[in-house]
Formats: structure tokens, C-alpha cells, sequence
């Protein structure tokens, strides 16, 4: 039923001069093919790349890792569920589930078993892994190895805006799982469909983003509900028993939902976030439009132009489905800059089959072993060659995140902290304010409340609501600024961090303003 459908593997077609060649040469000639050259290379584009991956940039930066490790941590040695909230002592002790506690743990256990090389390799894994996917994916749907690469390198500049140790980044693994399955069944392969209800109980424990995926089944099914034969549409509507094959694998899939240690709660997870979580939108970045300056503004502007031109160059027949799940991926994507991986994930298969029809690219199955060989060698050693040590990654750790300051915190303390450091402050078993979850902080007025402070509404209200006895900020926020025009306030500890320098003040009743104590004039240098 789909026209543009490949053959059913990567291998490399038989040739007589394969079958003629000794046994070794043979071996050789079958392993070293085009697809592990192309996914070779795909491996290596992260870590040279990826702002998060190349050691000289900004390994070790994201925030939200901290606090997931904080959450496997007490999951992995308690042996029960978090169902308070457990690090901070503004809503500590709040109900509150933790939506990705499956995607969690692969950080936490890598991060066990090699520290942080740990979390940096399996942040690579994950995203060589979706890289990898989308390849064979496009593939699967164009037959053209070249095709398939090209538009999985230029996927690659668009996930880079959520590159990082992410578990969105676990969970889109399983909307590609979600859509090759889909894919299956449009080529007639009806069996594939009893892998979804698994699949979707495997993605609730994951990560919220299952609601989409649910969504586009329900969208799959709809587009198949009719028959649309006209202009580049060529829609043929599902039997009677299809339908109602579709309809109950769809009701087993809204089941399998359930089957999570948090129950409804873990299901209404994400329609929270949606209806409930205003100011959690409203003031984090990657909920923020897609800026067309930055490298993924301008991939998914070249994605769309491909798209555009490959089909004015040769048009060709397009089912519902897909041309709904394009709309849809690059409104996303425009909308909100966190969707940009979203949308390759979605696009890479049929950018892949546009580029091989409207370029009239050739049969790419002729090969050099040799010089895939090369290519295969060369990622190899540049994989390993930029690989990080430990000690490189503890003092990239140091150029983002203040480590001794972060040390110095005493238990007992009330420390209102920047919430990108409230991951790992929740890491390191201190007591934060506020951390990068946000949700469970709406909701008890605490980001209101952080938000005030930081906009310089009402800051010393809210020190005085929470009893904040220490702060803990950046130099260049407005909040130290008016600490140190405040009396009652000294300055403890300065820390230099990269570009930042991170001042730590104590409430001193009596004190005049601009305080500071003698081991905190100088900040200490890395």
C-alpha cells in the first residue's frame, strides 16, 4: 500500500564478484558495506558537533540531570517509588509523581558503573541510537542509502536543540518505534500493530511525551477512514476489519497506559502540564519559538524548503497521514524550539523519499569496501580521539557549577538558589528552593514566588514568607545587585564558574549594606 516502501533490511545485495571472492574477502566485502559507513559517520557527528558532547564546549551544563540521578538514587537504594516530593524544603514532602523515572534510570546506572563518562556515554548512546532509527527508517521508505543519510544529517542539526542527557531524548525513541510500526502496517504487515500496546506502556514510564504519540495513532486511524483520490492525495480507507483491528489495539493501548506505579496520576501527568502549567511555559527557553537564526531554526527552514522543492520537482502521491504529521511536526517545531527533535523524527523517513524522487538520485547498492573501511577506521579514532577522561569532565563540571559553594551548605540552611542549580544541589543532598522540575513548584506557588524574586517584585517578601537565611545566585542577577545595596545581608563566598561568578550571601541582622566577609572578596578561580 505504500508506494515508496524500500527493501526489507540494510544488507547489501549479492553480486557475482562477491560470490567469486575468497571466503575473508567475502566477510570483508559483507561487514564494510555503505550502511556502516553511513552510520559510522552518523556516530561521529555528535561528539564533534553536539554542544553537549564536545569536550571543549559545554559538557556536563544541563541542569535537569542532576536531580534525575538524585531520583533513580533514592529509587535504586529504597526500592520504592517517590510519591512526595524529596529535595526541597519549600514543597518537600508535597504528592508529586515522577513521569520519567524509567528513562532515569540508564543515566543512573551508567553514571554508577563510569561516574561522569558515565552520563556522557549515555547521552551518545541515546542519540547515535535515534540517529541510527531515523536512518534506517529513511531507509526502509526511500531504498537509497544516500538519501537516507543526507536527510538523517541534517535530523541531526535539528535534535542538537535538545542534545544533553535527556530522557525526552529516551522517550523519542519510542515514537520512532511508534511510527516504523506504522509504517510496517501501511506495507501490509498487520501483526506489527500488537507491538504498540507494549510499546505504550514502556512510554508512559518514560516520558509524557506518550500523549503525542497517542495522538498520532488516533490521527492514523482517522486518515484511514475514508477514501481521498484527488490531486497529490491518494488515500484508500481500511476494510471493515482493519478498522476494527485499529480500534481494539487502541483500546488495548489506552490500557496499558494504566500499568505504571503511579496509576491515573502518571497519566493525567502530561494534560497537567498543558492545562495547569502556565508560568512553567511562560519562562523556560526551550518552550520559547524557534529562532530561524540558530542552527536548528535554519535546518528545519532547509528541511522545509527540500520538502518544498523535491516535490515541485516531481511530484508524488501522498497519503493523509503523512501530510498531516508534517503540518503538524513543523507547526510544533516553529511554535516551540523543544519540538525541533520532534519534527525529525517525524519528517527524516519522507524528507528521505522527496530527496531520492524529485533529485532522481541513482541506484546507490554500488560500493568500495576499501574505502568504506576508511571511512568506518577514521569515525572510529575520532570517537576515541575526542572521548573525554574523567578529568576533563569533573573541571568542565567546575567551569558550570559551583562546586564549592555548593559544598559549603549546611543542612539547616534555607537557601534560595538559581534553579540551575537546584539540580544539583538536590545531587548532592542539599536542601534547594526551587530546581529546573518546575511542576510540582507551580503548583504550590513556589515558582510564582521564585519569579517575583528574580524580576525584583517583591524579593525580600518572598525571603521573609520562606525564611531564607542564604542565597546562592549569579553576580549579574538583579536579586545580588539589590543584596548588596541591602543591610542585613553579607556576602560569604564568591565563586568563579566560567563566565560566571556565583555570590553567596547570609542574612546578618545589624550588618550595613555591602558586607562582605574576608575569604569572599576574591573569587576563587578554577
Amino acid at each position: 500500500m505504500d508506494s515508496t516502501s524500500a527493501t526489507e533490511s540494510l544488507a547489501p545485495p549479492a553480486t557475482a564478484s562477491i560470490e567469486a571472492a575468497s571466503p575473508l574477502k567475502r566477510a570483508f566485502n559483507r561487514i564494510f558495506t555503505r550502511h556502516l559507513m553511513n552510520i559510522a559517520i552518523l556516530m561521529a557527528l555528535p561528539v564533534i558537533f553536539t554542544v553537549s558532547l564536545n569536550p571543549s564546549r559545554e559538557s556536563m551544563r544541563d541542569p535537569d540531570i542532576w536531580w534525575h540521578l538524585a531520583d533513580a538514587r533514592q529509587l535504586t537504594t529504597t526500592h520504592h517509588f517517590i510519591r512526595t516530593e524529596p529535595n526541597s524544603f519549600t514543597v518537600g514532602g508535597q504528592p508529586w509523581v515522577n513521569p520519567e523515572w524509567l528513562a532515569e534510570l540508564p543515566y543512573w546506572f551508567s553514571y554508577q558503573a563510569l561516574h561522569l563518562r558515565g552520563i556522557y556515554l549515555a547521552e551518545w548512546i541515546v542519540m547515535c541510537a535515534n540517529l541510527v532509527f531515523l536512518y534506517w527508517r529513511g531507509y526502509r521508505k526511500s531504498g537509497h542509502a544516500g538519501a537516507a543519510w543526507w536527510a538523517a544529517a541534517l535530523a541531526f542539526l535539528l535534535i542538537s536543540v535538545n542534545s544533553g542527557p535527556r530522557t525526552i531524548s529516551i522517550a523519542y525513541l519510542a515514537m520512532s518505534s511508534e511510527l516504523a510500526i506504522l509504517d510496517a502496517h501501511r506495507r501490509g504487515n498487520t501483526r506489527a500493530l500488537w507491538l504498540l500496546p507494549p510499546l505504550f506502556c514502556f512510554w508512559v514510564n518514560l516520558h509524557g511525551s506518550w500523549l503525542i504519540g497517542l495522538a498520532l495513532f488516533v490521527l492514523y486511524i482517522l486518515s484511514g477512514a475514508f477514501d481521498f483520490k484527488k490531486g497529490a492525495f491518494e488515500q484508500e480507507a481500511f476494510s471493515a476489519a482493519e478498522r476494527n483491528r485499529l480500534l481494539m489495539v487502541l483500546g488495548l493501548c489506552l490500557v496499558a497506559l494504566f500499568v505504571n506505579p503511579y496509576g491515573w496520576r502518571l497519566v493525567w501527568n502530561p494534560i497537567d502540564m498543558m492545562a495547569n502549567q502556565k508560568l512553567n511555559i511562560a519562562n523556560v527557553m526551550e518552550w520559547k519559538p524557534l529562532n530561524l537564526s540558530t542552527v536548528a531554526g535554519f535546518s528545519a527552514f532547509a528541511a522545509i524548503c527540500l520538502m518544498v522543492v523535491a516535490n515541485a520537482l516531481k511530484g508524488r502521491k501522498w497519503c493523509v497521514f503523512e501530510m498531516a504529521i508534517v503540518f503538524f511536526a513543523w507547526y510544533a517545531a516553529l511554535d516551540h524550539m523543544r519540538f525541533a527533535f520532534m519534527a525529525a523524527v517525524l519528517t527524516t523517513p519522507i524528507l528521505a523519499v522527496d530527496l531520492r524522487r524529485g533529485f532522481n538520485l541513482e541506484s546507490d547498492q554500488k560500493t568500495i569496501p576499501g574505502a568504506n573501511a576508511f571511512m568506518v577506521t577514521a569515525a572510529a579514532l575520532v570517537i576515541l580521539f575526542i572521548f573525554p577522561t574523567e578529568k576533563n569532565l569533573k573541571e568542565k563540571l567546575g567551569t558550570f557549577f559551583p562546586m564549592q559553594s555548593l559544598g559549603e551548605i549546611q543542612p539547616s540552611w534555607r537557601t534560595f538558589n538559581a534553579d540551575t542549580v537546584g539540580g544539583m544541589m538536590a545531587f548532592l543532598s542539599k536542601p534547594d528552593f526551587i530546581d529546573s522540575r518546575f511542576d510540582i513548584f507551580e503548583h504550590q506557588g513556589v515558582l510564582a514566588d521564585y519569579l517575583k524574586t528574580m524580576y525584583l517584585i517583591s524579593p525580600l517578601e518572598v525571603f521573609d514568607k520562606y525564611r531564607i537565611d542564604h542565597v546562592l545566585v549569579t553576580d549579574t542577577m538583579p536579586v545580588a545587585y539589590l543584596l548588596k545595596h541591602s543591610a542585613g545581608w553579607t556576602i560569604v563566598k564568591r565563586e568563579k564558574t566560567g563566565g560566571d561568578i556565583y555570590v553567596t550571601f547570609a542574612r546578618t541582622p545589624g550588618a550595613p549594606a555591602g558586607s562582605t566577609t574576608a575569604g569572599a572578596i576574591q573569587p576563587t578561580t578554577r
